[in-house]
């Protein structure tokens, strides 16, 4: 049984590249991360990489192979937990010499941590014999970070066989990377973001390795990426009347994260993690009664024990203060840290032009942008070589992608068969139908740039990984899009993985100097103006709904800052000077909510 990881924190998935081999990186030292499993090319040329320098046999798997996309996961994930074993029995070999890694394995470790406390003892003995002893307790103790793997739920394409007759749906995107999941030898947990997919939820069922085995022990986990209780309730419900236990509910922040940006109706970070820390037990028991309920009626023992059920969070978290809070006052088992890795080589895998640039960015670099072809905001950078390259392309007359791997595919306006709405088949389709309705000039521009501004992810979010491994020949395909969090505003610099990790434990400061308001408070700033944009957006043609939902979302934005101030006492303790800054921040927010309700109320 995998025991349990000894850090406090975790690394997230980032776009496709950034962390495909972050396990390989880090899991050694205990910590955990997370790997997307939505680009099987990507994987096989991760595969194939690794291989030859890890002196693997590497056999392809080529797109012509029955079910290849299941094949190439289990491929990918097995030669992952091979490497990660073997570096950890290497570890285990090695002395307690200062800069080797098994002394870095104790260094990287949380100060209240019992290992920790057993390594600096060791250090101080001076008996040979105690001190072999002791040395040989703490290389037992190893444990790897754990192998975690993303499956984005609404990529869930569905695929053609080469008469271009649809497959059965186990073939799906989705499907085939959670069988190709199952099938692997990790131990780990798959994580579910971007909402329900009932198909995949079912597929579950399919493979024992989500319900207890005669141990009473989970092989695999099911994590669920959530943005507030009621998800977390209706979605946990699902999955146990199934007979599946959700070992971990990640909560994360509508807006204050890299990547797709799915806002809530305006509830903030802070109150909805206060709900689950007043109903997570009832959260537990609710849940545990229909999955006993379940297992019963499939003739499967109920464990011995009650499965644990984690609660971590994540987005925008930036300072050890802010990550000892979440722990202490709201019992999180872990938080996440993302963006702020994408500055650490040692950790995640971003090419070396691109990562320049994320060292220099400011917050006018950073935006919630329209370039995913999901028409999902997308948290990304301005200037970067993939929005050169599409630029190039309109300049030249020939806007939009060539969309070879078609993971983004979902638009049936122009063909029967979806198609991206990034790739160049859609975006002259669009034109031409645009420019046929003989618009307004400004009315034309406005569509025209809706049209123009997706951007293929499929590639871009991908070739970081490929540059590095020397895999991309061509020029088109050198084009890097990256989807830092707004938090990475607050970092400029290379940083090595103990000066992170020191940070995220309070010992080690890597911050720049820019002024940084608490994570609440910027998830807050970045609500309010999603909130007015969405306003300006409607203030012509309001009707009856979209005024009930920005009043909706209006008084939810309300009710956070009324949280958040009776939290400023607990937030601070006796620090009266934050306090009263963080206060000034909340009414500065509440000022612009009321002054746009009087707009709005003279539109009506």
């Amino acid at each position: 049984m995998q025991k349990d990881t000894p850090h406090s924190f975790h690394i997230p998935v980032m776009g496709l590249a950034f962390s495909i081999d972050t396990p390989l990186k880090v899991a050694r030292f205990g910590i955990s991360s997370v790997a997307s499993l939505s680009d099987d090319a990507l994987l096989e040329h991760t595969r194939q990489h690794y291989s030859q320098l890890y002196q693997k046999p590497f056999i392809p798997i080529s797109q012509k192979e029955e079910d290849y996309r299941a094949k190439r996961v289990t491929a990918f994930l097995n030669l992952v937990d091979a490497i990660v074993k073997e570096q950890l029995q290497e570890l285990r070999q090695q002395e307690f010499t200062p800069g080797s890694d098994l002394s870095k394995y104790f260094t990287l470790l949380p100060d209240a941590s019992p290992l920790r406390a057993k390594y600096d003892v060791m250090l101080q003995t001076t008996d040979t014999q105690q001190k072999l002893a002791l040395q040989q307790q703490l290389r037992g103790a190893l444990v790897a970070g754990s192998i975690d793997v993303n499956i984005m739920t609404k990529l869930d394409r569905v695929n053609y066989a080469k008469d271009g007759q649809p497959l059965p749906q186990e073939y799906t995107d989705a499907l085939a990377a959670l069988r190709g999941f199952a099938r692997s030898t990790v131990r780990s947990s798959v994580v579910f973001s971007a909402g329900m997919n009932m198909r995949l939820y079912g597929y579950l069922e399919q493979f024992p390795c989500f319900c207890p085995n005669q141990a009473g022990e989970l092989e695999k986990k099911v994590t669920i990426k959530v943005s507030d209780y009621r998800s977390a309730l209706v979605q946990g419900k699902i999955m146990a009347k199934k007979g599946i236990w959700v070992s971990e509910f990640r909560i994360e922040s509508g807006l204050n994260c890299g990547g797709h940006a799915f806002a809530t109706d305006g509830y903030l970070i802070g109150p909805i993690l206060e709900e689950f820390r007043q109903n997570r037990q009832a959260l537990q028991e609710e849940l545990y009664g229909l999955f006993s309920t379940a297992l019963a009626n499939k003739g499967i023992p109920l464990p011995p024990q009650k499965p644990s059920q984690r609660l971590t969070v994540q987005g925008g978290i930036g300072t050890a203060q802010e990550d000892l809070f979440l722990h202490e006052y709201y019992g999180v088992d872990a938080t996440g840290w993302g963006t702020p890795f994408l500055l650490v080589p040692e950790a995640t895998t971003v090419d070396d032009p691109t990562l320049q640039q994320l060292v220099k960015a400011t917050q006018d670099d950073l935006y919630l942008s329209p370039i995913s072809p999901l028409g999902v905001p997308f948290n990304a950078l301005r200037g970067t070589s993939s929005e050169k390259q599409k630029l190039d392309r309109m300049e030249r007359g020939k806007p939009g992608s060539p969309c070879e791997k078609k993971h983004l595919v979902s638009n049936t306006e122009f063909t029967d068969e979806p198609i991206c709405t990034a790739s160049r088949k859609y975006q002259r389709r669009k034109l031409a139908q645009l420019q046929a309705q003989q618009l307004a000039p400004d009315v034309y521009e406005a569509e025209e740039a809706k049209v123009l501004a997706k951007e293929c992810l499929c590639d871009g979010l991908a070739t970081s990984a490929l540059l590095l491994f020397n895999m991309t020949k061509k020029a088109a395909n050198k084009a890097v899009t990256i989807c830092p969090g707004p938090n990475l505003a607050y970092f400029s610099g290379i940083f090595k993985l103990q000066e992170m990790v020191d940070h995220i434990y309070g010992r080690f400061n890597v911050r720049n100097s820019t002024y940084r308001p608490h994570m609440f408070i910027n998830e807050l700033k970045m609500y309010v103006d999603y909130w007015k944009n969405k306003h300006n957006e409607q203030l012509e043609e309001l009707t009856e709904k979209q005024l009930k939902y920005l009043q909706t979302f209006r008084n939810n934005l309300l009710e956070g800052i009324r949280y958040y101030k009776k939290l400023l006492p607990s937030l601070f303790n006796d620090h009266l000077e934050q306090q009263a800054i963080m206060l000034d921040e909340l009414l500065d927010a509440e000022d612009q909510l009321t002054f746009f309700k009087l707009k709005q109320a003279l539109a009506v």
